[in-house]
């Protein structure tokens, strides 16, 4: 795939590279995707909030984040275990697009798929992880490491590192893709609706989600 932000023939732009974590983007880029957006169903009453949006080479809009919970900050390894004071999950849409041309003209660029929703859902939850024993200068090493992990990890969800778990989806019981590490769980999955949907959370467990389309975007704003 291709985005602003990652070109070539892996995985879209993720929120989390390059993107000041907490940070918030208005409603308009998700009012102009040409998909349903995805969050937790109604049986989930605390705050939801707009992340960012991804979009390709044309400008078209390929995938976004929307936040559940408390808004993560950059955690330690260190403050991972046994701090339940932060509690979030993040669902990450992504459109279900087949192959198509690179925005020059020059080649071609795969579609996106599941491992697309893994791999963003991976990368988001590292943004907001900081080893606690590592220099400050050499965190974009180990984020620019740890996000090729995440992307092996995302393209063979078969492998025993993951674990089939069934959420409902707009009620319908539904097969994600499910890992838990030591900086939270990820799970990936698609749904009947075209789009594949992502998600990462500390401190909620996974066990419970339900996930259903958003009715009305602008209320996240």
């Amino acid at each position: 795939m291709e985005t602003t932000s990652r070109v070539g023939a892996q995985a879209p732009a993720t929120e989390g590279a390059g993107q000041v974590p907490g940070a918030r983007r208005t409603v308009d880029g998700y009012l102009q995707a040409s998909f349903p957006w995805y969050g937790l169903d109604e049986a989930f009453t605390g705050p939801r909030w707009l992340m960012q949006v991804g979009t390709t080479a044309d400008g078209s809009v390929e995938h976004g984040s929307i936040g559940h919970g408390d808004e993560p900050s950059v955690r330690s390894e260190g403050t991972l275990q046994g701090d339940a004071a932060e509690r979030f999950a993040v669902v990450v849409t992504v459109a279900a697009n087949p192959v198509r041309r690179s925005a020059d003209g020059t080649g071609v660029l795969e579609a996106t798929s599941v491992s697309s929703a893994a791999w963003l859902a991976g990368v988001g939850l590292l943004s907001y992880t900081w080893p606690g024993q590592m220099d400050h200068t050499l965190r974009d090493d180990w984020l620019e490491q740890q996000t090729e992990t995440a992307w092996v990890l995302a393209d063979d969800l078969r492998s025993s590192d993951w674990a089939v778990l069934s959420l409902p989806v707009d009620g319908v019981p539904t097969e994600f893709h499910y890992r838990e590490s030591e900086y939270g769980w990820v799970l990936a999955g698609s749904t009947q609706a075209g789009v594949h949907l992502g998600a990462y959370g500390r401190g909620m467990s996974a066990y419970g989600l339900g996930f259903s389309v958003v009715k009305d975007i602008t209320k996240y704003a």
